[in-house]
């Protein structure tokens, strides 16, 4: 094979491409189109290497093998069995042009560089060499949580999403659901005997279908990203319609509702548009919005599908079209504006005028409301000043000026200013009464100052001097500026006060957050959180109805009493001093968590109550069909043998009255073992079964399993070999349950094992646990069906309803749990399921060895 390096372009001039086909569900395709795209590459002479290519004995895709290098890939010991694994280090040492790499989100086994595969493929691309992989929809991790909600399969194996956005190209490999199970149903993705279970289960139309629609949108979402990208990098303003998106824009106004409700039925008329919402808030803090009034219209947006954004900006039509048109926006929703008449004359063009005559080619829709052209509320008198600093200024307007005045007079002579002097002091006295009553205290000050100086000051000292121009204009001038720096002032100080409260309501609302997140009882934990914020004496949850309490944390009786609306039946009551108005639009916020965190609270106890009666529905539903259809087999067999015996209408040979007698033994004995199967699991679920954990040899237990196991009609003779039983030291369990989980993984193993090929119980110990291994050489399980197999009443790969219940796995697995032990699956290499069971080592001194080495001991003969 040629080494890249011998390619004038070679790996190393710059870093790899990766390309990967992204499908929705195994089978798709994508093994198959991954090796189709390393076919037509090397047909046009690139270097072209199979690293791993996963083919799952696929004769179609085994056969696009044919042509390409395929590399040996390195072994390595895993679970007790040697796992083929990716050669990094061989790829890495050949530097071929191109490698062909399955299963992206596969985990490595120990051993090599890195856990995961996609980290080894981030290798190569580091190295300059072009990466082509596969990956299904179910392993994206920010997927992986709602796919095991549709299909009810836990994902094990993912991929940061942001692995693959890095990608040069994502290609979807699509197939619908039926064209996907009608290629199932042909025997091309799953040997025959796991068709009908994998058509049940994973592959149902409904899942398949789900699945499908999160690859096309998470790779139209990629594709919208690279649109946006290519706008922004070629400078393109102008709206594409792609599709529609609706912006609508929340002033934090009453009106907010009707704007989303209206552009939710806007993009409702057009499948598949956006809804997004936008905050124009301004840089230095003064806007008008209601906190509380955005989280709900947020809360409202979010329901209805729509996603908020907020963006920072003084001149909000410029800022509300420059969102619009980064967001490739077709229609804008506008509310009308709530200005006056007064307002508009002063000011004709407002908002939503200056947004419609700016939006160039985006829809602008003007909404009308209730609350249109009523004017905003003007702000309440002394601007939030405290009562006692109001009285204070208009007194320190007066007095502080006197004070000035009376000092200076006294400190005449030789510490004697001159008028320049004295107007600066003046005019700071000015600022300082802006400092403490604002700029009306300011004015009056102005004035008073204006006045002493005149009097005091000005020559002729004594009199008030208007005659000349000059005096005139410095008197004027001098109040001009005192009132004017008296505002800047008092607008500053407006504005820190304004910037401090909102940081310390940010700071509390930031640690309300933290609270809910670290508590366990997060209703219980808002409550005390509000009830230290605020510094009230008590706060309860109190219904409207009068019924009891929803919750309350006590302190003192109070007198003051301020109640604030939780939901629709609740009322939320602090106890202590007395609120200000200012700090109810934090507690507002504060009551917006506490009635999401009531309804969660609600809703868990609600689940609560629901779960263990959908539990036991779940039970008697499958215990109903278990009796009705898996137990009606070996009744019907027993049946017509005893009822043929008592015939007397035919006369029947010893030998045939033989062969019936055993019948209906054999069908009384698989009736006993289904019965006693399912009465140790009701056991086991009601938490009632007894143990009688002891020390036992596995060699004590293992005969006894095997002379359990069902006499079936005679297949085929397979051969059952122990290999390491005598030197493992004696477990902690208790045996008749022991010999119960050994006979029904045998039995398992037995049943799917092809003829001819050996069933293995092996066992090892390490770290004082024992390791039991039941395996075979069968058609296997997939691994995303492992966990489902454990569950009762699952018959995984099996197409015949006849041979039981479905319970041995999970009646073995609830067993070895009660025992402390652990039951897990694991893929035997060559093909085939490893059952190993792990209970802990009796604590006796064993003689001998108690390493993992495994000896080949006795091998027994059994007919099945």
């Amino acid at each position: 094979m040629a080494r890249g390096s011998d390619v004038t372009d070679g790996p190393g001039s710059r870093p790899g491409r990766f390309k990967v086909f992204l499908g929705a569900a195994p089978g798709v395709g994508k093994t198959y189109r991954m090796l189709d795209e390393g076919r037509r590459r090397a047909a046009r002479g690139k270097n072209v290497v199979v690293a791993f290519a996963e083919c799952h004995g696929r004769p179609f895709t085994e056969a696009m093998l044919d042509g390409l290098d395929v590399l040996p890939r390195v072994t390595r010991r895993h679970g007790g069995s040697d796992v083929g694994e990716l050669d990094l280090d061989l790829v890495l040492e050949l530097r071929p042009q191109v490698v062909l790499i399955d299963e992206l989100a596969h985990t490595n086994a120990p051993g090599g560089r890195h856990t995961k595969r996609w980290q080894d493929i981030e290798d190569l691309l580091g190295a300059g060499i072009d990466v082509v992989a596969t990956l299904n929809i179910q392993h994206l991790d920010s997927l992986s949580d709602v796919v095991e909600k549709i299909t009810g399969v836990p994902q094990y194996e993912t991929v940061p999403d942001e692995v693959v956005r890095r990608a040069d190209q994502i290609e979807l490999v699509d197939l619908p659901a039926e064209g996907l199970r009608r290629r199932m149903a042909h025997g091309n993705i799953f040997p025959p005997e796991k068709v009908d279970a994998a058509l049940s289960h994973y592959f149902r139309v409904g899942n398949l279908t789900a699945l499908r629609e999160l690859a096309l949108l998470w790779v139209a979402g990629r594709v919208d990203e690279a649109l946006r990208k290519y706008r922004h990098e070629h400078s393109i303003g102008r709206v594409w319609e792609t599709r529609e998106r609706v912006v609508v824009a929340l002033t934090g106004g009453p009106e907010g509702a009707t704007l989303i409700r209206r552009a939710a039925r806007i993009v409702d008329r057009s499948s598949g548009g956006d809804l997004l919402a936008v905050h124009i808030t301004r840089s230095d803090g003064l806007s008008g919005a209601s906190p509380a009034a955005l989280a709900e219209q947020r809360q409202l947006l979010e329901s209805l599908g729509g996603s908020y954004h907020s963006v920072v900006g003084d001149d909000v039509p410029a800022a509300l079209l420059d969102f619009a048109r980064a967001q490739n926006a077709t229609q804008l929703v506008i509310g009308a504006s709530r200005r006056g008449k007064l307002r508009r004359v002063l000011a004709p063009r407002g908002v939503g005028e200056t947004v419609d005559g700016l939006s160039g080619d985006i829809d602008v829709h003007t909404v009308t409301h209730e609350h249109a052209g009523q004017g905003r509320r003007w702000p309440a008198p002394g601007g939030g000043l405290p009562r006692a600093r109001r009285v204070a200024g208009p007194v320190a307007g007066l007095v502080l000026p006197l004070l000035l005045t009376l000092a200076l007079r006294v400190t005449s002579g030789p510490l004697a200013l001159n008028l320049t002097s004295e107007a600066l002091l003046f005019l700071l006295t000015v600022l300082g009464v802006a400092c403490i009553g604002g700029v009306v205290s300011a004015l009056l000050a102005s004035v008073t100052t204006s006045l002493l100086l005149n009097y005091y000051f000005i020559p002729p000292l004594s009199h008030f001097t208007f005659a000349e121009a000059n005096i005139v204009v410095a008197q004027a001038a001098f109040t001009i500026v005192a009132v004017t720096v008296a505002a800047i002032v008092d607008r500053s100080l407006r504005l820190s006060r304004r910037a401090a409260r909102a940081t310390a309501e940010a700071e509390t609302l930031t640690s309300l957050a933290g609270g809910i997140l670290r508590g366990d009882r997060a209703v219980s934990v808002l409550l005390e959180r509000t009830r230290e914020t605020f510094g009230m004496d008590s706060i309860e949850l109190r219904p409207r109805r009068g019924e009891p309490e929803l919750g309350a944390v006590s302190g003192p009786v109070s007198e003051h009493e301020t109640k604030v609306a939780i939901g629709d039946d609740s009322v939320l009551v602090l106890s202590g001093r007395r609120m200000p108005a200012s700090e109810h639009r934090v507690l507002t916020a504060f009551a917006a968590h506490l009635t999401a965190a009531v309804e969660r609270a609600r809703l868990a106890e609600a689940a609560a109550e629901v779960e263990p009666v959908k539990a036991a529905n779940r039970m008697r539903t499958a215990l109903l069909a278990a009796v009705g259809h898996d137990l009606r087999t070996p009744l019907a067999g027993c049946w017509a043998a005893v009822s043929s015996l008592r015939s007397q209408e035919v006369d029947f040979s010893p030998e045939d009255q033989e062969e019936l007698l055993a019948t209906a033994e054999e069908s009384l004995a698989k009736l006993s073992r289904l019965v006693d199967n399912l009465l140790d699991m009701s056991r086991l679920q009601a938490g009632a079964l007894t143990l009688r954990l002891e020390p036992i040899a596995l060699t004590e237990v293992l005969p006894t399993a095997l002379d359990t196991l069902p006499d079936s009609p005679p297949q085929a003779l397979v051969h059952i070999v122990t290999q390491g039983l005598e030197t493992t030291p004696d477990v902690l369990a208790d045996p008749p349950l022991l010999e119960r989980v050994i006979a029904n993984l045998v039995s398992n193993a037995v049943r799917h094992s092809p003829a001819g090929r050996p069933v293995t119980i092996g066992a090892s110990a390490l770290s004082g646990r024992v390791e039991l291994r039941v395996i075979d050489r069968g058609p296997g399980m997939q691994i995303a069906h492992w966990e489902k197999a454990f569950e009762p009443f699952q018959r995984l790969g099996d197409t015949d309803n006849t041979t039981g219940l479905g319970l041995g796995l999970a009646l073995s697995r609830g067993l070895t749990e009660a025992m402390g032990g652990t039951l897990t699956p694991e893929e035997t290499p060559g093909g085939g399921l490893t059952m190993v069971v792990s209970l802990p080592a009796a604590p006796v001194p064993v003689a001998g060895s108690l390493g993992t080495e495994c000896r080949t001991g006795q091998e027994t003969w059994t007919e099945v």
